[in-house]
């Protein structure tokens, strides 16, 4: 069964989810754990996410991880210990080998979204690749990306909506573009906490909207989207990376339900 597959599995959206970053094992193992036993009793597909390491900060003294290796085995790790699929971004060709040994998705941060040495890298992995729309491109350009990968021999692709860049602070879901992307034939999936931050704030750290994580989920869910992207921690006010756009996980389980019955509903 490929990965993609496996989201399919259920007539539910599938969840991407997890930290931002990997900041330590026990934390990556302990918010797994949680959701995996929310996403088990809903039904739900479930791939955690976490980031082995961040390459586009805003400043230079921003946290961007604990170690390549060493986070890649905790991804490992929790893969292994609660039989899920794990995603992970690369940032340069080079990568794409050496986080393919570890992990099940490859995802394509949307700035880079247009590599196209990258995109082929990835794709010569053979794993799934998760390529999210870059904030300055329509979603009809995204079948070029896509194509790049299938074009180099993986069919194995998806893509994510997070937002459109809207002025120089802030971020626009068109929801058009979900329906205009899976007609592209490829699972379509929506950030929903990166479509809520507010990038290059004066102070260099990114800022977000967290209070309009049901909003835009709700909306998501209600147009069809195949899977839903969600960061989430214990407690984001603390989180290394991203906090201010973050669900705090205790609050997952309460909104899964709701999008859960909206799913249903539009059956």
């Amino acid at each position: 069964m490929t990965t993609i597959d496996y989201l399919k599995k259920s007539d539910n959206f599938f969840l991407l989810a997890g930290p931002c970053v990997i900041e330590d094992e026990e934390m990556a193992l302990r918010i797994a754990e949680h959701i995996v036993k929310v996403t088990d009793k809903l039904n739900i597909p479930y791939v955690f996410k976490g980031s082995y390491r961040k390459a586009n900060r805003s400043r230079l003294d921003s946290f961007t991880g604990i170690g390549d290796e060493k986070a890649l085995k905790i991804l490992k790790k929790v893969k292994d210990t609660f039989n899920i699929p794990v995603v992970t971004d690369i940032h340069t060709a080079d990568e794409a080998a050496m986080a393919a040994e570890y992990v099940d998705i490859l995802q394509i941060p949307a700035f880079l979204c247009r590599q196209t040495d990258l995109l082929v890298a990835a794709a010569h992995t053979g794993k799934t690749i998760n390529i999210k729309k870059g904030q300055f491109l329509s979603p009809g350009a995204m079948k070029f990306a896509a194509d790049k990968v299938t074009e180099a021999g993986n069919k194995q692709v998806m893509l994510t909506e997070r937002g459109t860049t809207f002025g120089y602070q802030d971020l626009l879901v068109d929801y058009r573009g979900i329906p205009e992307m899976q007609s592209f034939g490829h699972p379509v999936i929506l950030d929903v906490t990166h479509s809520l931050q507010q990038p290059n704030q004066t102070s260099g750290v990114t800022g977000g909207m967290p209070a309009l994580i049901e909003t835009v989920a709700k909306a998501g869910v209600a147009v069809g989207v195949d899977g839903l992207f969600m960061e989430t921690h214990e407690n984001p006010s603390i989180a290394k990376s991203d906090g201010a756009n973050m669900l705090k996980l205790d609050l997952l389980e309460a909104l899964l339900v709701k999008l859960v019955r909206i799913r249903e509903a539009i059956k």
